[in-house]
């Protein structure tokens, strides 16, 4: 049975995007599936942010083929973990949740590589393109980390 990992940020065209993209790179997709969405709708069916695709070329990943999506209810039935990104990400997904069952597969992505400080990946949006290559090397360290233990 395939291990099913979604990684959720708020509009899902920045930070999740990346987060699918370097854990797919580190992962045998026989075994792993991979996806992402946005707790917010603004962004359904666009690309990843430009920056987001100009910073994961220079790490050879493509991510041009993703689109974005809203998170639903149905995510905790079609996934086995929910990486977010920030708390408030966090929040909005809990806040869905209907049991305990779809609570704990919940998880804060940065705990991976700072284990119980539930710190927050930053969201570059508004900032410049340095702040995409931030993103990308906390992503990078979290889903080595992901890719490991699985």
């Amino acid at each position: 049975m395939k291990i099913k990992i979604l990684m959720v940020c708020l509009g899902n065209i920045c930070r999740s995007p990346l987060a699918e993209g370097i854990l797919k790179s580190k992962i045998d997709s026989n075994n792993i599936f991979v996806d992402s969405a946005g707790t917010g709708h603004w962004h359904i069916g666009n690309k990843p942010d430009p920056r987001s695709i100009e910073v994961a070329k220079k790490h050879q990943l493509d991510i041009t083929d993703q689109r974005g999506r809203q998170f639903s209810k149905q995510d905790f039935d079609d996934f086995d973990y929910i990486f977010v990104m920030d708390n408030a990400n966090k929040k909005d997904v809990l806040s869905i949740a209907r049991n305990d069952s779809d609570k704990e597969k919940i998880y804060l992505i940065l705990n991976e590589i700072f284990p119980n400080e539930n710190m927050d990946v930053p969201d570059p949006y508004y900032g410049g393109s340095e702040g995409f290559q931030n993103v990308y090397r906390m992503l990078d360290l979290s889903c080595d980390s992901i890719a490991n233990r699985l």
